[in-house]
């Protein structure tokens, strides 16, 4: 691996902007789904909880072959004028966009339960094991081609999650005041129309940033085809010998199951338990001011304490408000979005510096290994948070249809405080576990980091 030519712009502004538009892109599809289409289908479509569940679970076992294989295609694929990533984010954007708004078809309201759960299953997994795969992994596997720099590195990460944090703002604040309506009885209900005209809008703005993001950004580090044969054997004897790959990989299942489960269950606990709508708007425009006043003084203060040992600590605070939350069982709504912002910071901080951290991963398994595998481990990442994912929607949908959750009994007292108790126990255990896996697997501190990036930087100056 070696650095382009002094023709090749430097390393700036545009490629943050560029990087950070892709995420922003990814998550016009993804946030949309981990919030809204659990309550799409069963609010809308008239699907069990549980079905939606298991649904959500079953893709993952799909993924499980095709983000590998897709990093596997990274890897061996030959790099263009343009780079060895990019190229796949103008040729999956529109397949993503479309098949995101067809998971949202209000229109199939009306048939029969059975064509409704098949159209959900084909559209899901068209979504996010096909084409949202061979579209995230690229963009995820595009950080370490931008630029061989730690300190860039971190700033594409700090800037990714800006990105991210856009799209929540778009999704969590303008979508609850659209898609939801008042009925007859004063409950705050999904609209289905609304949904798919949301769906259409963000899949438009997703295709948008994503090219926004391929043009824009330039990929520096000339990183070489892999053209070593095949081997399932040493591709999964290479994988559980990465001690780091493993903590960071526990760590990102964890860090899914409490954000997405927060994410889905405000769906529920804001309108059912809390009778606002808007109060989903108010706690999520908070969460991205946050984010991006984090995202400003984070990256100075990670090189300073180490991104493993900032990410613990904001884990293990988010558990402790959400400990609180659980012994109030407050219905101060004021309360509640408070407890819940304090149970953010353990989101933050690691979501601020986990695209770094997935870069010192690769960098430790070349340090160790002599090679780089930047499609491969990212796309094993990528499989460990859509796990993550997997356990969130498995959780929430079981949990939903133990507490007696249906269209009819959706705004029950005791089915509400079951709402809550969820929304509570399942992020704060993930929080719990996701602390602990970074504090006694992930091995890569401060010190760690440093030393093999003096390492990779004398390498390259002798090449």
């Amino acid at each position: 691996m070696n650095s382009k030519g002094n023709s090749t712009r430097p390393f700036g502004i545009a490629d943050k902007l560029g990087y950070m538009f892709g995420d922003f892109g990814n998550d016009f599809t993804f946030l949309l789904s981990s919030a809204f289409l659990m309550k799409f289908y069963t609010d809308v479509m008239g699907v069990s909880a549980g079905v939606v569940g298991i649904m959500m679970m079953a893709a993952r076992i799909a993924d499980a072959f095709t983000d590998v294989t897709m990093g596997q295609i990274c890897d061996r694929s030959r790099p263009t004028a343009k780079g060895k990533f990019a190229p796949w984010l103008r040729r999956m954007c529109g397949p993503v966009a479309v098949a995101s708004l067809l998971m949202y078809a209000s229109w199939f309201e009306d048939m029969s339960m059975t064509f409704k759960i098949v159209w959900m299953f084909i559209t899901y997994l068209l979504w996010g094991s096909v084409f949202y795969t061979s579209i995230n992994i690229p963009y995820g596997s595009m950080a370490s081609a931008i630029s061989p720099e730690a300190k860039d590195r971190q700033e594409l990460s700090s800037w990714r999650t800006i990105g991210a944090t856009l799209a929540n703002t778009v999704i969590g604040v303008v979508l609850p005041l659209v898609v939801y309506y008042e009925d007859a009885a004063g409950n705050q209900v999904m609209s289905g129309s609304a949904m798919s005209a949301a769906a259409v809008v963000c899949s438009v703005c997703a295709v948008i940033c994503y090219l926004l993001c391929y043009y824009m950004t330039t990929e520096r580090v000339k990183i070489q085809q892999e053209t070593e044969k095949f081997s399932l054997a040493k591709l999964v004897k290479y994988l559980f010998s990465n001690r780091a790959l493993i903590g960071i990989i526990a760590a990102a299942i964890m860090l899914l199951l409490a954000q997405l489960t927060l994410s889905g269950m405000a769906q529920y606990i804001y309108p059912n338990y809390f009778g606002s709508k808007e109060a989903i708007s108010i706690y999520t425009g908070c969460t991205s001011i946050l984010t991006i006043a984090l995202a400003a003084v984070i990256p100075s203060f990670s090189a300073k304490v180490g991104k493993k040992e900032l990410a613990m600590s904001g884990a293990f605070f988010g558990a402790a408000a959400l400990a609180v939350g659980f012994i109030l069982h407050t219905d101060n709504l004021a309360v509640w979005i408070v407890i819940n912002l304090l149970a953010y910071l353990g989101i933050a901080f690691f979501n601020i510096v986990c695209w770094a951290m997935i870069t010192d991963v690769i960098d430790d398994a070349e340090v160790r290994t002599g090679k780089r595998a930047d499609g491969t481990i990212y796309a094993t990442y990528s499989f460990a948070r859509k796990l993550g994912q997997a356990a969130s929607s498995g959780l929430m949908g079981g949990l939903l249809t133990l507490i007696g959750y249906t269209q009819a009994t959706a705004f029950n007292p005791d089915v509400t405080d079951g709402i809550y108790n969820i929304t509570c126990i399942v992020p704060g255990i993930g929080f719990l576990i996701l602390a602990l896996a970074l504090a006694f697997i992930y091995p890569l501190n401060r010190k760690k980091v440093d030393e093999n990036v003096a390492y990779l930087k004398a390498k390259r100056e002798k090449n």
